[in-house]
């Protein structure tokens, strides 16, 4: 939006209208052309501000590229030693499984062989009481 310079009236009796007038269009010319240059620069600048900030962009998408792709590597290793902890825990629990199995079967026949003493023991002290109790009656 150019601005028209404009001079007071004194001017233009002093120095009459043509020559105020050209110093008017003079004034413009130089407004216009310093509007220019200043239009100019700033589209330049900002030239160079968005190329800066479209390579900023690039690199950063470059470097989230580049830690996704650690982040992936780093996933499947992670993702690997628990298969293998997996893997290692089933065989510890069928281990387990095994050793309580053996170690059930070894408890029940120490438990049968310490059931069939106690019964033995029961019989006899059975037997001997029923033996005294007759003996004392057949006085």
């Amino acid at each position: 939006m150019p601005v028209t310079a404009k001079l007071s009236r004194a001017f233009y009796e002093k120095l009459g209208d043509a020559l105020a007038n050209e110093l008017v269009e003079w004034f413009n010319q130089v407004d216009a052309t310093y509007r220019s240059d200043l239009r100019e620069l700033n589209e330049l600048n900002f030239a160079r501000f968005d190329a800066k900030v479209e390579q900023r962009f690039a690199q950063f998408d470059a470097k989230v590229e580049q830690r996704l792709a650690q982040f992936d590597a780093k996933f499947v290793q992670v993702d690997a030693r628990f298969s293998q902890l997996g893997a290692t825990l089933e065989r510890r629990i069928a281990e387990l499984r095994a050793e309580i199995k053996i170690g059930l079967h070894s408890l029940e026949t120490k438990l049968i062989r310490w059931m069939f003493l106690f019964w033995i023991g029961q019989a006899a002290t059975t037997v001997g009481m029923v033996y005294g109790l007759l003996k004392l009656t057949a006085r």
